[in-house]
């Protein structure tokens, strides 16, 4: 908490989240966190908090929510009612330490890591909402996919992560995902801005070929 900066989510800006096949898509509420009963299971909720997940990027979101050609998507557009204080974990941190005792690249490392990461990230979730925080900014696990980018790519053995002239370089990697405590929209923190239904269009992968392993 100490560590990592605090960011403002302004009243001006737009953000979205995504629901597939929605009962009630045409009501503002669908789009809410969900009850704590639902909560649990994701990266950054637990069963005593609700997490609001969405994102800047329209298309990580998509990504996120595993969507098919199948579905009914729906998105809302959301702004802020109000400054929301959120604790960046997307800055990528100065240190005067090795790449072993690092904070900025365990962090890093957390958030591209699969379900057996979650018990921490719940625990700093919980711990940023004890400290008066609205919410979380966090690098989406799929920023690596949308961005192109290598993971702690080195230079002479030295993280890029590590080196202050490449940190605009290693920035642009990350895509930041918002995770806003409780139930905003119920409690007046957000307002949605519109709702529209997603008709995808196209789908591009880029790939490679590697060795199989076994």
């Amino acid at each position: 908490m100490s560590e990592y900066p605090s960011i403002c989510l302004s009243e001006d800006e737009i953000f979205y989240r995504i629901r597939i096949n929605p009962k009630r898509p045409h009501l503002e509420a669908e789009y809410d966190s969900p009850p704590i009963e639902y909560s649990g299971s994701g990266r950054l909720d637990s069963d005593c908090l609700s997490v609001f997940y969405g994102s800047q990027d329209l298309q990580v979101c998509i990504h996120e929510c595993r969507v098919s050609a199948e579905d009914e998507i729906f998105v809302a557009t959301f702004q802020p009612v109000r400054n929301l204080k959120l604790l960046d974990l997307t800055a990528i941190m100065e240190e005067g330490c090795t790449e072993f005792e690092s904070l900025d690249m365990a962090i890093h490392m957390l958030f591209l890591a699969g379900k057996h990461s979650y018990e921490i990230s719940r625990d700093i979730s919980r711990l940023a909402k004890s400290h008066g925080y609205d919410g979380v900014a966090y690098p989406s696990y799929f920023s690596l996919l949308r961005s192109g980018g290598m993971p702690f790519e080195t230079t002479y053995g030295l993280s890029h992560r590590r080196i202050p002239q490449l940190h605009e370089h290693e920035k642009r990697k990350i895509i930041k995902n918002l995770a806003l405590f409780g139930r905003p929209l119920s409690e007046s923190a957000i307002r949605v801005k519109c709702i529209n239904k997603l008709v995808l269009s196209t789908v591009e992968y880029g790939v490679h070929f590697g060795p199989v392993e076994y």
